[in-house]
């Protein structure tokens, strides 16, 4: 690849990358082209880009932004995942194609970046691990509304109890 060829490969890239801050680097040699389309079909789902990028151009790309630790001993033909709601979904979505072993055996998590620190295939699995944005927001209204839940429970606990007891001396006479 001429050199012209390379400056244009890498800026295409940067663009493409342009923007994002959290991503992950899988690695997809050997798998087939059908197999590759169902992935990306699968990816394209869940609103995931997979971008596959030569490594020492896509180090060169990255270089300066958050993204650049991601490519820190790197090897060979990757494959860059970014997008879906939130980095935790993107993370989890990676982590279950890497254990299905039947449909994607050639699909392997390499690792990632996340706030500009780089992740390695455990740190990964480990992030999938925790709470997604839906999970987390509906944790924090759930605590949110458990106190109006009882407090609303205490005021209206002794009234129903009084109002039951008013019913039965009224039905007795």
């Amino acid at each position: 690849m001429s050199k012209f060829v390379k400056e244009l490969v890498t800026r295409d890239i940067k663009n493409r990358l342009d923007g994002v801050e959290d991503a992950v680097i899988v690695s997809t040699v050997g798998m087939d082209a059908n197999t590759t389309c169902e992935l990306r079909a699968e990816l394209r789902q869940k609103e995931i880009t997979m971008l596959v990028v030569k490594n020492s151009l896509a180090r060169k790309a990255t270089e300066g932004t958050t993204l650049s630790p991601m490519f820190e001993g790197a090897a060979g033909s990757l494959a860059v995942c970014f997008g879906g709601s939130d980095f935790i979904s993107l993370v989890k979505e990676v982590v279950r194609l890497d254990k299905d072993s039947e449909k994607f055996g050639k699909f392997v998590a390499a690792g990632g970046v996340m706030d500009g620190e780089a992740l390695d295939p455990d740190g990964l699995k480990a992030v999938s691990k925790w709470p997604s944005r839906e999970e987390q927001i509906s944790m924090l209204v759930g605590q949110i509304l458990g106190p109006g839940a009882n407090l609303s429970a205490a005021l209206l606990g002794p009234g129903k109890t009084l109002n039951g007891q008013i019913k039965k001396i009224s039905e007795e006479e």
